[in-house]
């Protein structure tokens, strides 16, 4: 992931915490889609 230049920054901004939370969001979206696509392939195969 690319490194975030915090010296510009406003001095109460966590970007720890933001940093953080959007690795946290790219995670729980692959979970999300790798399921919409296991159940996509699921019905594919049993509905079909």
């Amino acid at each position: 992931m690319a490194d975030i230049d915090t010296s510009n920054g406003h001095p109460a901004m966590d970007y720890a915490e933001h940093v953080h939370t959007y690795r946290l969001f790219l995670n729980l979206s692959k979970f999300v889609l790798i399921g919409c696509i296991v159940l996509l392939v699921g019905m594919a195969i049993f509905l079909l």
